[in-house]
């Protein structure tokens, strides 16, 4: 739970940026590092299925895993 969270706002009162713990600070940015990750494994997924349905659509032939596994 963030705690002693400050603001600097303008003369009108409108919110310029924001202070917290450090701690805070680590927590936020593994927390988007981890988000980052995972959103980088789906559009690797979504990617993989487009080329998997356009490959069907041509009569494509793919690489099965056990060869690509076998190519390292």
């Amino acid at each position: 739970m963030i705690t002693n969270i400050q603001y600097i706002i303008d003369n009108n009162g409108s919110k310029l940026s924001v202070i917290l713990p450090f701690s805070e600070w680590q927590k936020m940015k593994l927390d988007y590092q981890k988000l980052q990750n995972k959103l980088e494994v789906l559009q690797g997924i979504h990617e993989s299925m487009n080329e998997v349905n356009e490959a069907k659509g041509t009569g494509e032939k793919l690489q099965t895993l056990t060869d690509f596994l076998n190519e390292s």
